[in-house]
């Protein structure tokens, strides 16, 4: 009881500090400073709805990118997909299974894309086009792994590999999540949960687009226009976040279950910011979601997210569940976006 209140202590006073860290003179953020950028996109319309506060919640697969140590509360086997429309048109994609293993622990895969449509190769001599097209694409795939170490605290962590192209230049990379959890008796069963995401290592483009042909030096003999040579590209480091989040269920009765989230954000390629949630459940049935996301960032877009949720036994397997999300997160001068996730539980 002594260990519960001292961690909630400490929460409480650190919370509010990366709100008061807002007023303080800083330096410019580092946005657009690293590399996969893809990785900071939010997963499924659950976490979306709720403003992304998510990290002590992790209660479906996509707890495999939000904190792995949630992956322990899932009883059964189960698949979810999402999708949403991000923006300039790109299309992010995210797919993970999880698999309870019984006192082995709980396994789980997971696979995230960002694509794109073909676009025309235009050059200055050639502005309608060359006749060629070229694509972009993000990929990232994981394993991972998680385990109670006691009823109240599990651990869990993800190793990925992580793979951009754009045309004939690629990059890549591997890296590691880790995540906590620790459940308590107070404040409505209040869970606390930590994640550490994308330590790993630096990318650096490479291919042959980045081969050219050109002249060296005009006093040497024998040099001419097509002598080939390749331009070394920076490596840039991935977007290492740390979140730490609670939530808790301050009402809750046979036919429904109100909960609510904060979690506070630490990114490198940003400043600090908080993240608010709540979800109403009626009977575990149908799920009304609401929050806020970027609060206490100055240059944030947008911010407001809302998402609903049903779930019913498939008709072809009473032993299965079947679930529908969608949730719409506001980005402002970008425009909103939409995402909607089906899962099945067997």
């Amino acid at each position: 009881m002594k260990s519960s209140a001292k961690i909630i202590g400490m929460l409480l006073f650190l919370v509010p500090g990366v709100a008061l860290a807002q007023g303080r003179p800083s330096d410019v953020s580092k946005t657009g400073t690293v590399a996969a950028p893809f990785l900071e996109i939010p997963v499924g319309a659950p976490a979306v709805g709720m403003g992304t506060a998510f990290v002590s919640l992790a209660n479906d697969p996509t707890a495999l990118y939000w904190n792995p140590a949630g992956a322990v509360a899932l009883q059964q086997n189960e698949v979810v997909a999402a999708h949403m429309g991000w923006i300039a048109d790109t299309r992010f994609d995210f797919a993970a299974l999880v698999l309870p293993l019984g006192d082995f622990g709980t396994l789980g895969i997971s696979y995230t894309s960002l694509s794109m449509d073909d676009m025309k190769v235009r050059t200055v001599e050639l502005p309608e086009g060359t006749g060629e097209y070229f694509s972009d694409g993000d990929i990232a795939a994981g394993v991972s792994y998680a385990r109670k170490l006691s009823e109240r605290f599990s651990v869990g962590f993800t190793g990925k590999y992580i793979h951009q192209t754009i045309w004939h230049a690629s990059a890549s990379a591997f890296a590691l999540d880790f995540g906590t959890m620790f459940r308590t008796d107070l404040f409505g069963s209040m869970v606390i949960g930590a994640s550490l995401s994308n330590f790993g290592t630096s990318m650096q483009l490479s291919g042959r687009d980045l081969r050219q042909f050109g002249r060296i030096d005009d006093t040497k003999l024998g040099s001419n226009e097509r002598i080939p040579t390749n331009v070394e590209m920076e490596s840039w480091d991935l977007p290492l976040l740390f979140q730490l989040g609670v939530s808790t269920t301050p009402l809750k009765g046979d036919d429904y279950r109100w909960t609510v989230a904060i979690d506070a954000l630490h990114p490198s390629d940003n400043h600090e910011s908080v993240n608010l949630g709540t979800e109403l459940a009626f009977r575990d049935y149908l799920f009304l979601r609401g929050g806020y996301n970027s609060l206490f960032l100055d240059e944030a877009e947008g911010g407001l997210s809302a998402g609903f949720g049903v779930t019913s036994s498939m008709l072809f397997a009473a032993t299965a569940q079947v679930k529908l999300d969608y949730a719409y997160r506001d980005m402002g001068r970008l425009e909103g976006v939409h995402i909607v996730s089906l899962g099945v539980r067997f």
